[in-house]
């Protein structure tokens, strides 16, 4: 399993916006700049990320984005996906998919998929944008916000 750009720019765009919203909307090009990423590829994501309820845009003078809740209310699962769909590494190994294989019955290996599954599920399912920025913090305490 791979996670695309697109996941990975999303958990950093949401990241930035939680160390950079002190209250008010955070402008996307100075996401975009901070985080070397194109705004014209950043627009893309918080179009799918807005459409899903974890952001809000303002507009006018002074507008950008906001989260829509409490940074520890996202976990990274969420957040990945919005953009990914499905983390499972299989199509087998997804809850949410009946599994169509002939070979469903017989299969030994798809209990390897689930695991994988449940491990990563795991981790993103547990881990907050809090935690995140929690640890940008520990990380980067000589970074001013």
């Amino acid at each position: 399993m791979k996670i695309s750009t697109k996941g990975r720019y999303a958990l950093r765009l949401m990241l930035d916006v939680a160390l950079h919203s002190n209250g008010s909307a955070v402008p996307l090009r100075d996401v975009a700049q901070r985080q070397e990423i194109s705004d014209k590829y950043l627009e893309q994501i918080v179009t799918q990320l807005s459409r899903a309820g974890l952001v809000r845009s303002v507009r006018g003078a002074g507008g950008g984005y906001l989260l829509t809740r409490d940074p520890a209310e996202y976990t990274v699962g969420e957040i990945l996906r919005t953009l990914e769909g499905n983390l499972a590494p299989v199509s087998c190994a997804d809850s949410d998919d009946v599994c169509r294989c002939s070979r469903a019955d017989q299969c030994v290996t798809v209990e390897v998929w689930r695991d994988i599954q449940a491990a990563v599920s795991s981790v993103v399912d547990h881990v907050t944008l809090a935690d995140l920025v929690a640890r940008y913090h520990e990380k980067c305490p000589k970074n001013p916000l």
